[in-house]
């Protein structure tokens, strides 16, 4: 199929908005699929995942295909979930449109504030499908008003629902006037009489967007003037043109439940959306892009990577430049070579052989253990490659260990499969605590993450909340002689420094200073004490973790012509630090995160209350539309368990990002009752 006959859409918008139901819907009057998957009942075509299903929620993009009216439309599914947002962001790369599905119901949500975004940063083009306008509560003006109090004057509906909640039967194209009607037993609507009770509202519409229109063109706007509207065709390119360039956010209707306005949706992506070569090319880390074309040089980037229990490892592809076909060998961007030894579309978790895919396809290799989400693959005389795409931080973290001790090879083999297929999943090993840790975007995401682990690779995991890494540090100055001194019949060992410790400014970590004259400890023997203060340091003062931001300055010593050594001096070195512990007054310190927390507005108060009550500190907030994003310093401590929290405190609709800022010192009571628990742990 040429590219002008290809559209690459994702659905995205917020948890709940009907994305899964809608794509559902597109196969289904599409011809492409026989049934109308549920959602509750699990029988989606895009919800194919165990863990889909149980939890009646999309968790990973899934893509499938329909042809109308000879154009393929290649549709990407997303998850709504902050949890599994990192998804929905790789759909955005894969796709030419962003459409945006909207609740009539609940109106902009957080989520979609937040792709919103990232689709304008990737610079794909975006529509907006109001969903749900056959639900009790629903409203086309109050969510028309919020979208143009969100995105401004770039709103424009080119549908007119006629009716609302259970009278929603309909529709009128804003371009033309003209009306349709869908009755229970047909998906395509019937032209009607334009009903009186849309037509001043559809008539003020018609002149907002035909305005939009001619304003593009200096003979239009003469014409219109005089008394000429456009030509279907001139409103066509220009609302075409418009979208591509961000000018025009058109806004359609639909109640995919009921198949009412699935086939004007279908007829916009064909009519109005960008094809391949239309897309700009995507962010690159090294290279100049090259011309878009079915017969240049080809450049693809993966975008996805699956689990499949019978296949092993899918990679799902999306192609920028040329063509690829079956067994073709190709360069890998950062090293090596593969081969595509089967080439297939995806329609949700089925597969379809294809021979090759052209600029603009969604394809997918299986069995290719070197391919990761973020590669890139082209043809061995091009030298770009395609800049990954920029997940958020992990904001959620639990200490795994196998159940078994028999299984720790099988857990390591997993959590490195999970990491490369999944780019927001990370995994390290803590030695302050000696957990193995894995973050994720949310408790979901991780619950979710060890449902598979435990499904696809058969191991049994506990989990536990993580250890906070406190740290210790010294907050007076004071010296002491450290003496190593030991005779046991031939060669002794001797050794002795006097080090002088002083605390440095907070982040300023360790420092050590040779200010030794005279020879009093030879020159050779300086870097076993500094061995000696580190070892020291890494064992704690007053809860067994390590000492940060001091110097220690080694100044005077003693030693023996035959006894001493190396080993003598780093332990003069550990005793040195030991003998001053009474007098250097150590204190605890806490990790300290800046968090970024979004919500609606009404839940503004709540969540500013539920920092201090948490320790933390305000330090600014800001906001867009309806939302609220408050930035603030929290312990660690403190923000453990947050995701859960925070979605009972918003009702599901806030998002926080959080990395680590800086330490501090952790007020006495709290000190005192870590003190005592790493004490008791001790015994």
């Amino acid at each position: 199929m040429v590219p002008e006959k290809v559209r690459n859409i994702a659905l995205v918008g917020h948890s709940g908005s009907g994305k899964t139901t809608l794509a559902e819907a597109l196969l289904y009057v599409g011809g492409a699929s026989k049934r109308m998957g549920s959602v509750d009942e699990g029988t989606t075509i895009f919800d194919h995942e165990p863990e889909e299903i149980e939890r009646n929620i999309s968790l990973g993009l899934s893509v499938g295909t329909v042809d109308w009216k000879g154009t393929r439309v290649n549709i990407i599914d997303t998850p709504g979930s902050s949890d599994f947002i990192g998804d929905a962001r790789s759909a955005l790369r894969a796709a030419d449109l962003a459409l945006f599905c909207v609740s009539a119901v609940d109106g902009i949500e957080v989520q979609t504030e937040q792709l919103w975004r990232s689709a304008g940063d990737e610079g794909i083009p975006r529509a907006i499908v109001i969903t749900k306008l056959d639900r009790e509560r629903a409203s086309f003006e109050r969510t028309l008003g919020e979208l143009r109090d969100a995105y401004g004057k770039a709103i424009a509906p080119i549908h007119v629902p006629i009716g609302e909640e259970g009278n929603f039967r309909g529709l009128v194209r804003v371009a033309s006037e003209r009306a349709y009607e869908y009755t229970a037993d047909a998906s395509i609507g019937s032209l009607v009489d334009l009903p009186s009770e849309v037509e001043e509202r559809v008539h003020a519409a018609h002149t907002a967007l035909i305005e939009t229109v001619v304003e593009s063109d200096d003979e239009m706007m003469e014409a219109y003037f005089e008394g000429k509207e456009p030509t279907r065709e001139q409103v066509v390119s220009t609302i075409h043109r418009g979208i591509i360039n961000g000018e025009i956010d058109p806004v359609l209707v639909t109640s995919a439940e009921r198949l009412i306005g699935i086939d004007t949706l279908l007829e916009f992506v064909v009519d109005y959306g960008p094809n391949p070569l239309e897309r700009v090319f995507p962010p690159l880390s090294a290279g100049e892009p090259i011309p878009i074309s079915a017969d240049g040089p080809l450049v693809a980037y993966v975008f996805k990577t699956i689990s499949d229990p019978f296949v092993g490892r899918i990679s799902l592809f999306r192609i920028f430049s040329g063509t690829a076909k079956a067994d073709q060998d190709l360069e890998l961007a950062r090293g090596g070579k593969v081969r595509l030894h089967s080439l297939f579309k995806l329609q949700g978790k089925e597969h379809h052989d294809v021979s090759d895919l052209p600029v603009g396809g969604i394809g997918a290799v299986a069995k290719n253990e070197n391919l990761h989400s973020g590669d890139t693959l082209r043809s061995p005389e091009v030298d770009l490659v395609v800049e990954p795409v920029e997940y958020p931080r992990p904001v959620a973290e639990v200490a795994i260990s196998p159940h078994s001790h028999h299984d720790d090879e099988k857990l390591s083999t997993a959590l490195h499969r999970i990491e490369q297929e999944d780019p927001t999943i990370r995994v390290e090993r803590r030695a302050e605590t000696g957990e193995t840790v894995m973050s994720g975007l949310g408790d979901s995401h991780i619950e979710v993450t060890l449902a598979r682990i435990q499904r696809m690779f058969g191991v049994q995991i506990d989990a536990s909340l993580p250890k906070v890494p406190y740290r210790e540090t010294i907050t007076a100055t004071a010296e002491a002689e450290g003496k190593h001194k030991k005779q046991s019949g031939g060669r002794g060992q001797f050794g002795v420094a006097s080090v002088r410790f002083s605390p440095g400014p907070r982040g300023s970590g360790y420092e050590f200073i040779n200010s030794v004259k005279g020879g009093s400890i030879p020159r050779g023997f300086i870097p076993a004490v500094n061995k000696g203060v580190k070892e020291a340091l890494d064992r704690g003062l007053i809860a067994g973790y390590p000492v940060i931001d001091l110097t220690a300055e080694v100044y005077d010593g003693k030693y023996h012509a035959v006894d001493s050594d190396e080993v003598s001096f780093r332990m003069a070195g550990i005793h040195a630090f030991r003998n001053a512990a009474d007098k250097l007054r150590p204190a605890l310190l806490e990790p300290i995160m800046k968090a970024r927390v979004t919500v609606p507005e009404d839940y503004l108060g709540d969540v500013m209350g539920d920092i201090n009550s948490r320790r933390g500190r305000v330090l600014g907030m800001d906001g867009e539309g309806s939302l609220r994003t408050v930035t603030a310093e929290v312990p660690m401590a403190e923000m453990r368990q947050y995701a859960a929290e925070l979605r009972s405190l918003a009702s599901g609709r806030g998002t926080f990002e959080v990395e680590f800022d800086h330490y501090a010192e952790v007020p006495h009571a709290e000190a005192q009752q870590v003190i005592a628990a790493a004490r008791s742990e001790d015994d």
